[in-house]
């Protein structure tokens, strides 16, 4: 086999032109190709990432998957009491303490227990309609990101003030509110409290900036006169992957419907995976154009050899095996290229991670996220390799397939 590799060397460094502008379209595509799937693979994980970030990774709610089972149907097997009543009032999650304290037991991340409404804040003749939060502060911080994303005074400021809140940037902007302002809330219930709003926070979320609304669960339970009610329980896990399982475990151990963060935007992430595709298309198609340049120089390299093909077969040597030299050569140049290509699409990953643009509505300086992984290198660099290979069978089969007597003759 050696002296095929002998043979393919020689034709590869007697054509430097032909050599060199086969690697350089093996290489521009690679480069490219690379320096397309971390920016396109980069700016969903970015998203996706600030998406966990602002949400708990499952969120427990006092949803009964199925209703309680009742004395009667325990007592006598043919006899069902459906209490839908009591399904549709839904008061609160049961034992919340002793089910947060049973889950922590095993779950890979914080539990943190709280109490969600809608609610109307009011100030200055300002009135709009909000979701309304109650939490512990000291347990928040285990299970979201909202203490690092205050923009103005701190989550702990909530045990400071009566009825204190802490509300949206967005929302804030639109109320003319801010830190120190004071606001009423209500609900449909008829309560109202006032307090002073003692921080302010920004996720970059238009949704939750401008209708969210955090208070202690004490507050957020004298609103809705219920004490002492727990109508929610949100979990943040060290892999938020795991997610979808979790919930899973969860909603079996506790019969409570259990949200993992994957199923609140189902609709999000299908969109990924068509974006996706349309991702894996183009590359393919930037990968199939530097192909091209080895079928060309291929196809040249067979033409001018013709006369060294019939020696070769005159000799004896089988047709595949001549046919393998000029393969050797096509991934010789591929392999070339697909090194130099990858350096090229590094040096274009890295110099477009050095740009920032600014975001309009915040005016805050972002860079462009690109996501460096070796797993790309290695998956665009065996496609590119294969593709080359496949590029140089056509013009090697059809080299091959002539008989010697016609080449030697000079014969069409």
């Amino acid at each position: 086999m050696g002296f095929l590799f002998e043979i393919a060397w020689t034709h590869v460094t007697n054509r430097i032109r032909q050599t060199f502008i086969g690697v350089l379209g093996v290489a521009t595509g690679v480069g490219f190709t690379i320096m397309m799937s971390g920016l396109m693979q980069g700016g969903q994980r970015d998203f996706i990432h600030m998406l966990v970030d602002t949400m708990p990774h499952v969120t427990v709610t006092d949803e009964r998957t199925s209703i309680a089972g009742q004395p009667a149907e325990q007592a006598y097997g043919a006899v069902q009491v459906d209490n839908r009543a009591g399904a549709e009032r839904r008061s609160g999650i049961k034992n919340p303490n002793q089910i947060v304290s049973s889950l922590r037991t095993w779950i890979p991340g914080a539990i943190a227990p709280s109490f969600k409404i809608s609610a109307m804040i009011n100030i200055s003749q300002q009135r709009f309609g909000v979701n309304l939060t109650g939490i512990d502060p000291q347990q928040e911080v285990r299970v979201s990101k909202l203490a690092s994303e205050m923009r103005g005074g701190s989550l702990n400021d909530l045990y400071r003030a009566s009825n204190a809140s802490v509300i949206g940037e967005s929302l804030a902007t639109k109320l003319g509110a801010r830190v120190g302002s004071n606001v009423t809330l209500s609900t449909g219930e008829g309560i109202s409290v006032s307090g002073p709003v003692v921080g302010i926070f920004r996720f970059g979320i238009h949704d939750i900036d401008d209708g969210q609304i955090y208070v202690l669960t004490r507050t957020a339970q004298v609103l809705a006169a219920r004490p002492t009610v727990i109508n929610e329980m949100r979990v943040r896990l060290n892999d938020a992957l795991a997610a979808r399982d979790v919930a899973s475990q969860i909603e079996a151990q506790t019969g409570y419907r259990s949200i993992s963060w994957q199923e609140a935007n189902a609709d999000l992430l299908s969109a990924f995976k068509i974006r996706d595709f349309i991702m894996m298309l183009v590359m393919a198609a930037m990968l199939l154009v530097s192909t091209f340049a080895i079928y060309s120089i291929i196809s040249t390299i067979t033409n001018e050899k013709r006369h060294d093909i019939a020696i070769m077969k005159s000799l004896g040597i089988r047709e595949r095996l001549v046919q393998s030299i000029f393969i050797i050569e096509s991934i010789m140049i591929g392999t070339v290229g697909v090194l130099a290509g990858s350096a090229l699409g590094y040096i274009l990953c890295l110099s477009i991670s050095q740009i920032t643009f600014t975001n309009p509505f915040t005016g805050n300086k972002q860079p462009v996220p690109i996501y460096f992984t070796p797993t790309h290198y290695v998956i665009v660099g065996l496609i590119s390799l294969i593709c080359c290979a496949i590029a140089a069978l056509l013009p090697s089969w059809k080299a091959t397939r002539v008989h010697p007597v016609d080449i030697i003759r000079g014969a069409s």
